[in-house]
């Protein structure tokens, strides 16, 4: 299964989206902000880093653009809660390589693996 790292501001969002992943047998680390986020992502080896776009200290698309000016290659995925395309593009631009939406759904699980096994 993948090593994950979940970058989600809301303590609810992040306790519901981890508990989800690891009962599909995920490992998952958290990280509460884009700055904490970014750090674990450069100190660690993740198979996908999810990403909030808003949040304080650093929001996603600041900590994504660092990550990326550091040279981090790995697998990064917005979570957005907004479905506007303009949003969607904006964290394309970002750096992320791809989105899911929020709230997520019941197929939040297999989207993440499908991520995961495209980006092999």
């Amino acid at each position: 299964m993948a090593n994950i790292l979940l970058v989600e501001d809301d303590p609810m969002i992040s306790r519901m989206l981890s508990l989800r992943l690891q009962m599909k047998g995920h490992q998952v680390d958290l990280a509460e902000n884009g700055k904490v986020g970014m750090e674990m992502a450069l100190a660690s080896s993740y198979d996908i880093v999810l990403m909030d776009m808003h949040m304080p200290v650093m929001d996603g698309h600041e900590a994504t653009q660092a990550l990326r000016d550091a040279g981090y290659t790995g697998l990064i995925v917005a979570v957005t809660a907004s479905v506007m395309s303009k949003e969607s593009e904006a964290a394309i631009k970002s750096g992320c390589d791809s989105y899911i939406s929020k709230p997520v759904t019941e197929t939040f699980e297999q989207e993440v693996q499908e991520k995961v096994d495209g980006h092999k």
